[in-house]
């Protein structure tokens, strides 16, 4: 079997992480749907399909999975060496991902890849 894949969370300069962020203010049923879908991209990796995962734009790709009405989405990115940044996350409440939130994942997704450890 092979191993899983590395899942990192994205954290801006302060030492905050969004992502971890979102989920501590979801309530229970909702923060355990989408960790589970963060547990399922580890396990699958690349090969995630429709509807777990789908393209964004450019690198960018979202987590998909719901809880009632609520739809949830993480805002992510492959990394070097069999992993993926978990970028941003937020409750969809439009057709289409607002082009701010993708926006401020391709900046995250920029600083992540500029930091030591990621060359």
């Amino acid at each position: 079997m092979t191993p899983p894949w590395t899942v990192e969370l994205y954290e801006n300069d302060e030492g905050g992480c969004p992502v971890r962020e979102f989920l501590e203010a979801l309530d229970k049923p909702g923060r355990a749907k989408v960790v589970a879908i963060i547990a399922l991209l580890a396990e699958r990796g690349p090969t995630l399909p429709f509807p777990y995962s789908s393209q964004v734009k450019g690198k960018i790709r979202e987590l998909r999975t719901h809880y009632g009405k609520e739809h949830y989405r993480v805002l992510y990115s492959g990394a070097p060496g069999r992993a993926f940044v978990l970028l941003h996350a937020l409750e969809k409440r439009s057709e289409k991902i607002p082009d701010g939130d993708v926006e401020l994942a391709e900046t995250r997704r920029k600083k992540h890849l500029e930091q030591p450890e990621h060359h």
